[in-house]
């Protein structure tokens, strides 16, 4: 399978309930890499590169995050950057 690369971009209550951590787990889990972190306006930012179904399964473990709520995402494709690791920053 192709592999691709989203910047995504999650909003609601996603800062100090885990969601980094469960990102990074999940992320881990599948086989997916990347990165993670904080935003100033209180969103969390994610670039997430894998298969298509491993990164839709990453957000949609992210979306039923039991302590925190995502009200909207935003999500585009970029450029592979061919990474190994997915870190939290």
């Amino acid at each position: 399978m192709d592999k691709v690369r989203r910047h995504i971009v999650f909003y609601g209550y996603v800062q100090g309930v885990g969601f980094r951590w469960k990102a990074r787990s999940t992320a881990s889990r599948l086989g997916v890499s990347g990165w993670v972190r904080n935003l100033d306006d209180g969103s969390v930012e994610m670039e997430a590169e894998g298969t298509e179904r491993d990164i839709e399964d990453l957000i949609s473990a992210l979306e039923d995050h039991r302590w925190g709520s995502v009200d909207r995402i935003e999500s585009e494709y970029v450029p592979i950057h061919g990474d190994y690791s997915f870190e939290v920053r």
